[in-house]
């Protein structure tokens, strides 16, 4: 009989010893965003963001990624990491309309030619305090952008800027879908997840993505002509419930600090980078049908075009949003394509 209670009491013991990590996980962190589950974006940013955060808290912090819309809709991530909903969002700011017109400046044409360049601008315009005030509800882990965006079509290629009258275009944002109206298209908000099967049903002529998009979405299955003339780079942001980031213990908070700001957005940028020609590739073995628009601002047809979207969008957006636009095109001498 004693050696049977010896031998219950060194399994129980055994058993608590082998358990630690499930039951040391203290905090518990949900990530919501957009992208499709198992995408690169997925799993390369993402589920890497989460992995390295377990791995540096030593299983304090446990992060749960909700991709794919699984939790929260594109267009209410940043209100559900505000409202606590997620603890953490990540989602493009053009997806609340009229909410970041501020950062919204670092979408318009012209301003960035990679991901990498965009985003060094984007996080160095938050990181010198420009945005702060579009950000008080919430606590910005990092920021990124896609890329340059461009006109992806299913049944003409868009030679000139008058070739979109008549069309049914998605537009990715309020900016670039006013500059489809005035050029006498149907411009369509929706998020991306559901463009594909808006394409497939017939719904839409074409859509403005860019390159990373058109491959996570699958959109180069819908598509076959591509006018590269770069409209706008979309702005992205992953932040956290600022209540949640507070009542974390200090070293916990640090290490949430340390997995913020240019090295993650930076990161961020290495990944879609790698999508966007990736993308590209795709549509080429596919044997898609290309133009190429040089120096889009100068080009006779499309600068015209360009410009006016630029002077339109800072008039609207305000008395800040031009030395806010001049500094983003400072920033772009010093950040890297």
């Amino acid at each position: 009989m004693m050696k049977r209670t010896t031998t219950l009491g060194l399994a129980i013991g055994l058993a608590l010893a082998t358990t630690p990590a499930l039951s040391q996980a203290s905090e518990v962190l949900r990530v919501a965003h957009v992208w499709p589950g198992g995408s690169m974006i997925d799993k390369e940013l993402f589920q890497a963001w989460a992995n390295s955060v377990e791995e540096a808290s030593n299983g304090e912090l446990e992060v749960q990624v909700f991709p794919g819309q699984t939790l929260a809709k594109s267009d209410q991530t940043y209100q559900s990491a505000v409202e606590g909903i997620a603890d953490i969002g990540s989602t493009a700011q053009g997806y609340n309309s009229g909410r970041f017109p501020l950062t919204q400046v670092i979408e318009l044409p012209g301003i960035s030619h990679s991901s990498k360049q965009g985003s060094c601008i984007l996080q160095s315009l938050y990181d010198q305090g420009t945005l702060d005030k579009e950000y008080e509800d919430s606590h910005v882990l990092f920021m990124f952008t896609t890329g340059p965006g461009y006109l992806h079509t299913k049944q003409k290629l868009i030679e000139a800027p008058e070739d979109m009258a008549g069309m049914r275009m998605r537009r990715p944002t309020s900016v670039v879908g006013d500059m489809m109206t005035r050029l006498g298209a149907q411009a369509v908000g929706m998020p991306a997840p559901d463009v594909f099967t808006s394409m497939q049903r017939g719904v839409l002529d074409g859509l403005s993505f860019n390159w990373e998009a058109m491959k996570t979405f699958r959109l180069n299955e819908q598509t076959r002509y591509h006018t590269e003339v770069p409209l706008y780079d979309l702005s992205l942001v992953a932040t956290m419930n600022q209540e949640r980031y507070e009542e974390l213990p200090e070293h916990l908070k640090k290490i949430i600090d340390e997995h913020s700001g240019m090295e993650w957005s930076m990161k961020a940028a290495a990944v879609y980078d790698k999508l966007i020609e990736q993308g590209r590739q795709e549509a080429v073995d596919a044997g898609h049908e290309f133009l190429a628009v040089e120096g889009p601002l100068e080009d006779p047809q499309w600068g015209p075009v360009l410009r006016t979207t630029i002077d339109s969008y800072l008039q609207e957006a305000g008395k800040e949003a031009q030395p806010i636009y001049a500094e983003a095109m400072q920033l772009s001498q010093e950040c890297p394509i």
